[in-house]
């Protein structure tokens, strides 16, 4: 029997054994990986282990049957070392009666996210390093390079990054790290290829001190780790890329942190959070193989990089300790594309729809800006298979349904074709999205604000869509395969895995009601509030601070409100780590948040206010000043959740309505809706929380 491309979840319980052995009660050794979260998640032939136990000076230490003691060092109370030689597959490592397990999985992947995508065009020829080099062509078919390793200094001149000469430079400045110590400003980049992703990673080093190792930190590293991740989705397929999140931040450096990036965390580039998942954690692993174990990694993004630290912190457990957002996003597949398919389908309805003003589509549609409409709808065509090819890729190799049915299909189900499987009567991805028995416009008739035969009308004709993304009449249907792997799986974010005791700072530049609308609105941090609330009980771990559209800094870290909250949110993580009493992680994490991180929101005037960030339109100061439009299956009825991909219908009545319909309306909006329409208080149909976590995809 053909085994079906359906994902395998890989639960933390089922490898307790392999992670954690117990210890020994004759010899009381264990061994542990420091690298990676997970044993079987280890890569590129190489793990940093950490023994601990009585008599380590006379351990010997095995891997396969070989002895590699000489990788490791005495450092206070345990061995540590990076033991190398690891085959793929299952690997053995014992020392005295202990033993550990390790699955390694090669250099260029894959570990979770299934079978490389093909084609895929390298971008290593187009990559210059912060040492203004070009990494050159790639010297395989997984796009790899030799590893580079740079050292630069930062000018007092200009603040630029110069390649540094064999004699100290005139110009060269000194760093003050944030645990207070004084240093050259030197820093060494590492750039090279990981999971067929280009990477690259900074951190202040002396070289006169020699190269850092997992016993002898780099010597300005302030001990901790920031994981830029980029935005984007559109056009983010079949490409390596050519730039990452980025690296060069003075002020993140000039601190002590390493900083780091992979062109793959780049959502432009990739579209798809497993593959990110997994390039972050291979590239975290490696980084730590190399300078040694961080205090705390913090992921760091804005937009699509919203997207990726949530799904990693929730999903992946162990990757991220802390997040900084902007520009939120629960997630890609659910939260963006809900809003943005429902706007392309509305901007086709009010194409040829007459009678219509703009502030009756904007009532229909929910947000602040009637243009917010059709801007929403030229993003939602990234569900179109021929629209978003990214430029790199040949015109012959792209899907087209009669000239070539076969190529590339430019979408951003089909780039996850291995999470959701593919559609054995199309060829086409399995798509979690759906549409039946939604009431477009609800509210706004409720209110007043559009006519009964205006929303009988935009109900009756708004439609669905295809595989290929052309509009039908009929509404879409939702995969049934695809609804439960989006639950099972994570891929729409439930937030009571990793996130529950991951500290999030969410900030916000208010830009719902730019003059030609945004993508990026104020309802997707609610959304995301409300998921925590929901799976936690609250959502305290979780700080909004909203700024206006031109709020000088905006998501950089020249913000002072940034550099502020990312100080707040290291006193934070450190005193999390250390109490070791009774309760909940989470319960650990809400009693050590410190007293002056909260909600707060600062005028178009920059005067702050603390209050707590309200789901609302002038109830508060601060939703006064930047109100919380909602979206068009709020307007619908749905919860600012969001996190129902296909509702369960219930039976019309006559009082879901507040103004009169006449007989023959009555009669219309039966018709349109003969299965009923959108029970929004029950659980959408096959929700359910995920069934563990760090899954993986055949």
């Amino acid at each position: 029997m053909k085994r079906p491309a359906a994902l395998v979840v890989l639960l933390t319980a089922m490898f307790a054994a392999v992670l954690v052995p117990p210890a020994n009660a004759a010899s009381d050794v264990r061994i542990e990986v420091l690298s990676t979260p997970r044993a079987d998640m280890v890569s590129d032939g190489n793990v940093l282990l950490g023994i601990t136990g009585r008599r380590l000076d006379e351990l010997t230490v095995r891997l396969n049957g070989k002895d590699v003691t000489n990788a490791f060092t005495l450092q206070s109370d345990r061995l540590i070392g990076v033991v190398q030689g690891l085959t793929d597959g299952r690997n053995s490592i014992t020392a005295a009666d202990a033993r550990l397990v390790v699955t390694n999985h090669p250099r260029t992947g894959p570990m979770l996210a299934g079978p490389h995508e093909t084609p895929f065009i390298c971008g290593t020829a187009g990559f210059t390093t912060l040492a203004k080099v070009k990494l050159g062509p790639p010297t395989d078919v997984n796009c790899s390079v030799p590893t580079r390793v740079d050292y630069l200094y930062r000018s007092t001149i200009d603040r630029s990054l110069k390649v540094l000469p064999a004699t100290r430079p005139a110009d060269l400045a000194t760093a003050r790290t944030s645990d207070g110590r004084t240093v050259p400003y030197i820093v060494r980049v590492e750039t090279g290829v990981i999971n067929r992703s280009i990477y690259e990673y900074a951190v202040l080093n002396d070289p006169a001190g020699g190269e850092p190792s997992v016993v002898k930190a780099p010597s300005g590293w302030n001990g901790r780790l920031i994981y830029t991740f980029g935005g984007g989705c559109p056009g983010g397929w079949y490409q390596q890329g050519s730039g990452t999140g980025g690296i060069n931040d003075d002020v993140l450096l000039a601190q002590g942190y390493a900083v780091a990036s992979s062109s793959l965390n780049v959502f432009g580039v990739n579209c798809n959070g497993v593959l990110a998942a997994e390039t972050m954690s291979m590239t975290r692993e490696h980084i730590l193989e190399t300078i040694g174990v961080p205090k705390q990694t913090i992921g760091w993004g804005c937009s699509g990089g919203s997207y990726q630290v949530f799904q990693i912190a929730d999903d992946y457990p162990g990757l991220l300790d802390g997040i900084v957002a902007s520009c939120v996003f629960p997630e890609v597949g659910f939260a963006t594309l809900h809003t943005i398919t429902d706007s392309l389908l509305l901007d086709h309805y009010f194409q040829s729809a007459t009678g219509w003003t703009d502030e009756q589509k904007r009532a229909a549609a929910g947000f602040g800006k009637v243009a917010t409409i059709a801007n929403l709808a030229g993003a939602g065509r990234r569900i179109d298979p021929r629209v978003y090819c990214p430029a790199q890729l040949p015109v012959e190799q792209r899907y087209d349904p009669l000239k070539n049915p076969s190529g590339a299909r430019c979408d951003v189900y089909d780039h996850q074709v291995n999470i959701w499987g593919k559609d054995p009567r199309t060829g086409a991805a399995r798509r979690p999205l759906d549409n039946v028995g939604i009431q477009y416009g609800l509210d706004a008739l409720n209110a007043g604000k559009i006519t009964a035969a205006q929303f009988i009308d935009l109900n009756k004709a708004i439609g669905g869509f295809d595989h290929d993304a052309n509009f039908v009449p009929a509404r879409t249907v939702a995969d049934p395969r695809a609804i439960s792997t989006a639950y099972r799986t994570g891929q729409l974010i439930n937030g009571g895995g990793g996130l529950a005791s991951t500290p999030i700072i969410d900030y916000r530049q208010y830009w719902d009601e730019l003059p030609n609308g945004d993508i990026h609105l104020f309802f997707h941090s609610f959304s995301l509030r409300e998921r925590l609330r929901k799976a936690n009980g609250d959502a305290d771990n979780q700080v909004m601070l909203v700024q206006a559209a031109d709020a000088p800094g905006g998501f950089s870290t020249t913000n002072p409100v940034l550099t502020d909250a990312l100080a707040a949110l290291n006193r934070w993580m450190d005193a999390t780590d250390a109490d070791h009493g009774s309760g909940s992680p989470h319960a650990r994490l809400m009693r050590n948040k410190p007293g002056a991180l909260t909600d707060a929101c600062w005028s178009p005037a920059n005067q702050k206010i603390v209050e707590k960030q309200v789901d609302g339109i002038r109830t508060t100061k601060c939703n006064t000043f930047y109100p919380v439009w909602p979206s068009p299956r709020q307007v619908a009825g749905a919860s600012v959740a969001n996190d129902i991909i296909k509702c369960q219908l219930r039976p019309l009545t006559r009082s879901d309505y507040k103004v009169k319909l006449t007989a023959a309306q009555w009669k219309a909006l039966r018709q349109t809706f003969r299965n009923g329409v959108c029970d929004w208080s029950a659980r959408g149909v096959g929700q359910q929380r995920p069934v563990g976590s760090w899954p993986t995809f055949p």
